[in-house]
């Protein structure tokens, strides 16, 4: 089982945290991070990069739905 990353583009602020988290996860290119690998294992850093958004702009998805971020 693997876990799906996306960020929204146009919700992205731009605060870095998800690449300061996961720097093989996300990269702030310009003004908004991207994802630089989309699939990953399941992992407690994924839904760490993803509550800490400030945005909410990451979403994490698995084969049970949405797991971040988390309420």
């Amino acid at each position: 089982m693997s876990w799906h990353i996306e960020v929204d583009q146009g919700a992205c602020i731009g605060s870095g945290m998800c690449a300061a988290l996961a720097p093989d996860l996300f990269a702030l290119e310009g003004t908004a991070a991207e994802v630089v690998r989309a699939e990953t294992e399941p992992e407690e850093r994924v839904l760490d990069a993803a509550d800490s958004c400030p945005a909410l702009a990451i979403r994490v998805t698995g084969a049970e739905g949405v797991v971040g971020p988390r309420p």
